[in-house]
């Protein structure tokens, strides 16, 4: 004789009730019609179209020249990670590091001292809702506490 023979199942289509619990918060971070990658500033060759002077609305997808940005200087912490993540593969391919090594040996130690010391040879590309770009490099943005 088994176990479960002349027993009565337990009612598992009890739903619990949901409607006392508050929705769940996370510490995000949304920047509506802005997305950032990051370049190889040796990879990285800039448009030749004529740009400057023209307003957002007229001068459509392109590069936005560095005098007329619109967003700000300061590295969101997305593009940190971003260009830590990709720094740090970087130098554990063997790439020539920017900074006195002293002993170090983690790429991930050497990427954050090398970003501290703002030497990382790597540009952020920021695109706008309009198809248009701005290209920052990591030595002109300001970092996140």
């Amino acid at each position: 004789m088994s176990d479960y023979e002349g027993s009565e199942p337990e009612d598992y289509d009890e739903q619990p009730e949901y409607d006392d619990l508050e929705p769940a918060v996370y510490d995000t971070e949304i920047v509506e019609g802005v997305r950032s990658e990051i370049l190889n500033p040796d990879d990285h060759q800039p448009d030749n179209e004529p740009t400057h002077g023209a307003t957002p609305a007229a001068r459509g997808p392109g590069p936005i020249p560095k005098d007329q940005r619109l967003t700000t200087p300061y590295m969101t912490k997305y593009e940190k990670a971003r260009i830590l993540g990709t720094r740090a593969l970087q130098i554990s391919m063997s790439a020539p590091v920017m900074v006195d090594l002293n002993g170090e040996s983690d790429p991930l130690a050497i990427a954050m001292k090398e970003l501290r010391e703002q030497k990382i040879p790597l540009m952020v590309r920021r695109y706008l809702p309009d198809g248009s770009w701005e290209d920052w490099s990591v030595e002109e943005l300001i970092l996140p506490e």
